[in-house]
């Protein structure tokens, strides 16, 4: 349920809807807005009734969630989340395009990059210091010195850092060190690291599993904001299908869609949506074309000898090119680089 106030209701009117929720045994959710304030109802919804609310003082309506994610659905909130990383805001006008390496290999390297980046025009720079790797033999990522590395990187250039966190036991350790926490993939679904970092306010960028169906993306974005960390980004990845000429298929659908359900920004990974470094730049342009609000890309000095996913990092020549291609097509749908 989401209790819509009167324009001007006054605080106190607030206050008594907040305490009547409580009594109920349910949370709410305020969304204090510049004509109203909108209040979500949290829990199960057997525990009370729509007139217990909207006979209260300074109530306008009392409206139905029937989607199954509350505070990720545009019936909560109408207009689109901005959220702020380090100074750069995604979810605005302004496109926003995070790269970097896929790990955090040396210092000396991952320096390099972040100036190669930032001079392209990227406005965050990426790097893993935790890896999850389907072979227990692969690069694992370098933990707690790659985080190091990254801060000394962020110190060097102004970039912010958006990196990986694998645990609920990192959590507190990651966020020390990024500016925006990564939820990988195969995590999408850890409600144990996704309550963790709902209670941590750092802006976290949520990355849809290869499986996960769009109401199952959204349900994990729902656990990040009951917990009460507003400031969520997500990520279209690509997902598995038949396909077998890349390394999954780009769920382009899911950019509009979302736009239309979701108040959440939504941003577009085609590094490991393809895993071909020869397409990410058309799969780039598409993903603009189609709404995102930014891309994240993988890019490598010398992709033949990264440590991880080199067949699918550009190298920064590249990264120019996709800079200035993308850029057009974001002037074609009304929108900034």
């Amino acid at each position: 349920m989401i209790v819509v106030m009167k324009s001007g209701a006054k605080k106190s009117e607030i206050q008594s809807v907040l305490k009547k929720i409580k009594e109920i045994g349910l949370k709410p959710h305020v969304s204090a807005g510049i004509e109203r304030t909108i209040i979500g109802i949290i829990g199960d919804e057997r525990l009370f009734k729509k007139e217990q609310f909207s006979m209260l003082s300074g109530v306008e309506n009392v409206i139905p969630v029937l989607k199954p994610y509350k505070l990720a659905s545009r019936d909560f909130k109408k207009t689109t989340t901005v959220v702020n990383v380090n100074g750069v805001n995604i979810g605005g006008n302004n496109l926003v395009t995070i790269a970097g390496p896929c790990s955090v290999e040396t210092k000396e390297q991952l320096l390099k990059t972040a100036h190669i980046v930032k001079k392209a025009g990227a406005q965050l720079l990426r790097g893993g210091a935790y890896k999850p790797r389907t072979s227990p033999y692969a690069f694992q990522g370098l933990g707690k010195d790659g985080l190091k590395i990254l801060a000394a990187a962020r110190k060097e250039t102004g970039l912010g850092i958006v990196t990986e966190v694998m645990e609920s036991q990192d959590a507190e350790l990651v966020a020390e060190y990024a500016d925006m926490i990564q939820v990988g993939a195969r995590n999408m679904q850890n409600t144990k690291l996704l309550r963790t970092l709902g209670k941590i306010k750092k802006p976290i960028l949520l990355k849809r599993n290869f499986s996960a169906t769009l109401n199952e993306f959204l349900m994990s974005a729902e656990y990040l904001l009951s917990g009460g960390n507003e400031n969520v980004v997500l990520c279209e990845r690509g997902i598995r299908t038949f396909v077998e000429y890349t390394r999954n298929t780009f769920d382009l659908n899911v950019i509009p869609v979302v736009k239309q359900l979701s108040h959440l920004p939504i941003i577009a990974d085609p590094s490991h949506a393809t895993g071909r470094q020869d397409i990410v730049i058309p799969m780039s342009r598409a993903a603009i074309a189609a709404g995102a609000d930014g891309l994240i890309i993988e890019v490598h000095t010398n992709p033949a000898e990264a440590f991880s996913d080199g067949d699918q990092s550009i190298t920064p020549s590249m990264l120019e090119q996709l800079m200035s291609e993308v850029q057009a097509v974001a002037h074609a749908v009304g929108r900034e680089m």
